[in-house]
């Protein structure tokens, strides 16, 4: 099983030596720590594959983003992330469709998380209907004890007042109000450098899994 430590180690020297004449010099360092990561997010796909079909065939590689920054528009000239991260959804990265995230940093910034982040206009419309029509399912899913307590709400920025078309007094504002439906559980550096952890990624997942499903069924 790979190594999430030798992972988090190389993270913590790219962002002491964030240059890219130090990345030449380690490049073989970093393809192995990659191909650990890859190794990873290949192996939950399998697994996720068999309850969300959405992603059956899916690859690793598809998935996985670039460790370069865009430093176009950015004040930030950083050259190189600091955290390695996957989408798995149907069409991998660039995907609008809901999916997982796998986010390893080191610092206790590493993230699991599920969902729809930032989703176009007529996506978010489709969802908003759907919470509108059948709301009651989403609210099964995230008001659950054992959901709150492991996930905590729903993230994503929100509007300040109703979208479009639903009244300010609507039983599900707070839900129609979101621009990202977003299940999110943060981990600690211990927690995901446990040899055990990459056994548990799907089975977060799976308990995710109910949100990804109400929301393929809202866009579909």
């Amino acid at each position: 099983m790979s190594d999430i430590k030798g992972i988090l180690k190389f993270l913590r020297q790219l962002k002491a030596h964030n240059q890219r004449e130090w990345m030449q010099e380690h490049k073989a360092l970093y393809q192995r720590q990659r191909g650990a990561f890859l190794e990873i997010v290949q192996n939950t796909i399998e697994i996720l594959s068999k309850f969300e079909p959405s992603i059956q065939g899916l690859e690793a590689k598809d998935c996985i983003f670039r460790i370069n920054r865009d430093i176009r528009f950015s004040n930030d000239k950083t050259l190189y992330k600091t955290h390695l991260g996957a989408y798995m959804a149907q069409g991998g990265r660039k995907s609008m469709l809901p999916g997982f995230y796998f986010h390893l940093e080191p610092g206790n910034k590493s993230i699991l998380a599920a969902g729809l982040y930032r989703p176009g206009a007529d996506l978010l419309r489709k969802v908003r209907q759907e919470i509108d029509y059948n709301g009651k399912d989403l609210v099964k899913i995230v008001e659950k004890t054992s959901w709150r307590k492991e996930f905590g709400p729903l993230e994503g920025e929100r509007l300040s007042r109703s979208p479009k078309g639903y009244p300010m007094d609507h039983p599900l504002l707070p839900y129609l109000q979101l621009k990202s439906y977003m299940a999110v559980l943060r981990l600690k550096d211990k927690q995901v450098e446990d040899p055990a952890f990459t056994k548990h990624i799907s089975r977060y997942f799976k308990r995710m899994h109910p949100l990804v499903q109400f929301l393929n069924t809202a866009i579909s």
